[in-house]
């Protein structure tokens, strides 16, 4: 994951004396904050040149931050300032915006701080507040959960979104307008022909596509079962072929996320695309370590979305699964459906020789005539965080679920498996509300997350949009 580019502005006492006299002391709390960020790896940061003390000093500092592309600015508070150089500044530094106030007594800069919020909240100008020092873990944890949120809105603005094919099966919850992607994320949405797919997958050079075979066959052996009928060598290279083809077109396109229709179109007539879903949400393929790019089953176009925002966040491959059943003896859901479950989650390991071993590639189920693989496994255990924008009568909001992936037996995991569908991969999750009261609200079949608790980050990038949202917990 690339670095967050972050802006770190400092302001101070509008009166040129006081200024002077207080440059040093605030310079001081602007080099920690930023040693802090950069300490950690995550954060490339553009600091200001100068304290923001006049006018004149806001415009050039913001209009600073905003040539060098920042993604967030922090707005620093160490002593009394005048409130009106914050929203000067924030005219043209990028927002969203962290305001900071420091703990430093003997000055008033939390009155600074709270002048220069209530001000921005009277324009209009959504922030976050954190208040402590910036050296306290818990009080920087605070200040990177909104970091995190504040980069991932802005990284959307400008993305491309492949969407290959169209709505699948009927399916209201899997198609946005892209008008409304444009205006309230600042996505662009490049629709896509799946006979794409096709076409390119022939022109894969054939070296390429023996490679990635032989790699598979190396890394998982047995645990492919080809039958002769629905799983050969022949449509497993097929497969091969569609995620190079669909690399190759996203490439050239310049689609930073995407998802595949198949159903039925594909499915019935050329094969099953699992392969893609699975490997570009990876943090590697056939090839060596790479980013995770988003993939969506059934060209989901709000799971995707959920996802590039998880990813954004995270840094980590995200999950794409089914609401399929709820077991109620062992109290989970199992997010169980043929695609995006990147095998990452098999291992929860970014080595692929460590993760294919526990997957299996099974001859595809009677859905899908034209056969494949399916990419199966179960997803190791750990706190999870899932979640999913959806829509209300054009309104978007934020379904938060707090959960844990559980895991058996091996003998118990499989006899689960087999209540569903043996061949898809499965997480078992259990959430901290009762089944009746999640799906009673939950808007979409579709779920998708991360290990991990994000729960503030959401929270923080529903609010930055300016949606409501809902935490099942």
């Amino acid at each position: 994951m690339r670095k967050r580019k972050v802006g770190l502005l400092t302001f101070s006492d509008g009166r040129k004396f006081a200024h002077d006299m207080l440059r040093e002391m605030n310079l001081d709390f602007q080099k920690k904050f930023r040693a802090r960020l950069e300490a950690t790896g995550e954060y490339e940061v553009v600091a200001g040149h100068e304290i923001v003390w006049h006018p004149e000093v806001a415009k050039r500092e913001g209009r600073r931050l905003r040539e060098a592309g920042v993604e967030a600015t922090i707005l620093n508070y160490a002593v009394w300032c005048f409130p009106h150089l914050t929203l000067i500044a924030t005219e043209f530094a990028p927002g969203p915006y962290l305001m900071f106030s420091n703990i430093n007594p003997a000055y008033p800069g939390m009155v600074g701080m709270l002048a220069a919020a209530g001000g921005m909240d009277q324009v209009g100008r959504t922030h976050f507040r954190v208040q402590g020092d910036v050296g306290d873990a818990k009080v920087f944890e605070r200040v990177q959960k909104y970091l995190r949120a504040a980069v991932a809105v802005s990284r959307l603005k400008g993305e491309s979104f492949g969407l290959y094919g169209g709505r699948p099966m009927g399916m209201y919850t899997a198609v946005a307008a892209a008008d409304q992607w444009k205006r309230d994320f600042g996505i662009d949405v490049e629709h896509i022909d799946q006979y794409e797919i096709i076409r390119r997958s022939e022109l894969v050079p054939k070296d390429k596509v023996e490679n990635a075979f032989n790699w598979l066959t190396r890394l998982m052996g047995k645990n492919i079962h080809y039958d002769g009928k629905k799983l050969t060598p022949d449509l497993l290279k097929r497969q091969i072929r569609s995620y190079y083809a669909c690399l190759d077109i996203n490439k050239e396109k310049s689609i930073d996320f995407f998802g595949v229709k198949a159903q039925p179109e594909l499915t019935d007539n050329f094969t099953t695309e699992d392969i893609i879903d699975a490997f570009a949400n990876d943090p590697y393929d056939f090839d060596g370590p790479k980013e995770p790019v988003v993939c969506a089953t059934e060209a989901d176009m709000d799971g995707a979305l959920t996802m590039e925002l998880f990813k954004h966040v995270t840094g980590e491959p995200v999950l794409f699964a089914d609401v399929r059943h709820y077991n109620d003896k062992y109290k989970f859901f199992d997010l169980c459906n043929s695609g995006a479950h990147a095998t990452f989650f098999a291992g929860r390991s970014k080595r692929p020789e460590e993760n294919l071993p526990l997957v299996h590639f099974w001859p595809e189920i009677f859905y899908f005539p034209a056969g494949g693989a399916s990419v199966m496994h179960f997803a190791r255990p750990g706190e999870v965080t899932l979640a999913r924008l959806t829509r209300r009568n054009g309104k978007y909001w934020m379904a938060i679920v707090p959960a844990e992936f559980v895991l058996f037996e091996d003998e118990v995991n499989w006899a689960l498996a087999q209540e569903t569908t043996p061949e898809w991969p499965h997480a078992f999750a259990r959430l901290k509300v009762s089944a009746d009261e999640f799906l009673g609200s939950y808007d979409s079949n579709h779920i998708h997350g991360c290990y991990g608790n994000w729960v503030d980050e959401l929270v923080a990038i529903s609010k930055t949009l300016n949606i409501d949202y809902h935490i099942y917990s």
